[in-house]
């Protein structure tokens, strides 16, 4: 059965502004040192699927900027523009009524746009166990092997441990934990970290759509009615922002009984903050991941990425520091996620130069 690659590209990323702004997201950026994120992303998935069988969804406002950054491997029509965010469900929906007007029915490969994989090839092997077990109709979704108790993911319990590389049946969905819950499940086994990928067939995802989110399936059924019409943008633009906001773990793999897991291990991050960065680049004898210059004595544990000035600290630990041609960001690095209330005081504030 043909297979189908998805990138899920809309995101914000806003614990990482300030380098990460409304038109140029963290799936834009260039963290790792190789490429943008997105570049990446596509460039594991042409291991699984064809060039010319991927497609990227992304926000109206990053459409050109992500046609212009991925132009080097996909065509123009290959970047599908949503009107207005509507979280995961939607974009997949989306995708999905696309692919089954394209080739009927087909096996979707659906990865975010922003994790970071450090070895493809095991990668490329869990995807294409998942695909294997897709094709008998189950919902497929991707667990990462847990190496620390993570607070900031949300866990997977599956039956038959975590060991092996075989398909099993996922038993619950974990909301993100508290520390001690988390240690519990590291302890115990049996738990994975919910990566956020999915493998599955067009028709089953449409069919949990149409039982489990009726109103977005009516309402992207319109949508693909439409498609390849002369009204496509009019309809589009109209019925899209209606569809309910909902992560498609919320809307459907939480409700949906035929739900298979398949472990990997292969280097994942998925890279949420400034603290994060270790995962991608390398930390110097003090422990400090540094992009740009640091005129530095005594820095210990810290992040400190600096586009133009040299960065000088002296005596300092555990911070972030990042400067942009506008901005100055300084916080304690146990507060990375916390960058985001920064974004949502700027957008009470109507700061929209700063967005």
């Amino acid at each position: 059965m043909k297979t189908f690659g998805v990138i899920m590209a809309g995101g914000s990323g806003e614990r990482f502004w300030p380098l990460s702004r409304r038109d140029t997201p963290k799936q834009l950026l260039n963290l790792t040192g190789r490429d943008l994120l997105v570049n990446e992303a596509a460039e594991r998935l042409f291991g699984v699927c064809e060039r010319e069988d991927l497609l990227i969804v992304t926000g109206k406002s990053q459409t050109e900027k992500m046609r212009a950054a991925t132009a080097k491997y996909l065509k123009a029509e290959q970047i599908l523009s949503e009107p207005a965010a509507r979280n995961t469900a939607a974009c997949i929906g989306y995708a999905a009524m696309k692919l089954q007007k394209r080739c009927g029915e087909a096996v979707m490969v659906v990865t975010p746009a922003d994790a970071y994989i450090k070895d493809t090839e095991s990668f490329r092997k869990t995807l294409e166990t998942a695909v294997k077990a897709a094709e008998g109709g189950a919902l497929v979704t991707v667990g990462i092997r847990p190496t620390f108790p993570a607070t900031g993911y949300g866990y997977l319990r599956c039956e038959g441990g975590e060991k092996g590389d075989a398909a099993r049946k996922v038993l619950q969905f974990v909301e993100k934990p508290s520390l001690e819950r988390a240690q519990e499940y590291l302890s115990a086994g049996g738990y994975l970290w919910n990566s956020g990928m999915f493998v599955w067939k067009i028709s089953a995802i449409l069919q949990a759509f149409r039982r489990y989110l009726p109103e977005a399936y009516k309402i992207l059924s319109e949508i693909a009615k439409a498609d390849g019409t002369a009204e496509e943008r009019e309809v589009t633009e109209k019925l899209y922002p209606l569809i309910p906001s909902v992560s498609v773990d919320y809307g459907i793999m939480e409700k949906a009984e035929n739900i298979l897991v398949v472990p990997g291990d292969f280097g994942w991050s998925d890279v949420g903050s400034f603290d994060m960065l270790s995962a991608v680049r390398e930390a110097d004898e003090k422990g400090n991941v540094v992009i740009g210059e640091l005129l530095g004595a005594d820095v210990e544990n810290c992040v400190i990425y600096n586009r133009q000035k040299p960065v000088a600290a002296i005596g300092v630990k555990d911070l972030v520091i990042v400067e942009t041609d506008d901005v100055l960001l300084v916080c304690a690095k146990d507060r990375a996620q916390d960058v985001k209330k920064i974004v949502e005081k700027l957008r009470s504030e109507g700061r929209e130069e700063l967005l």
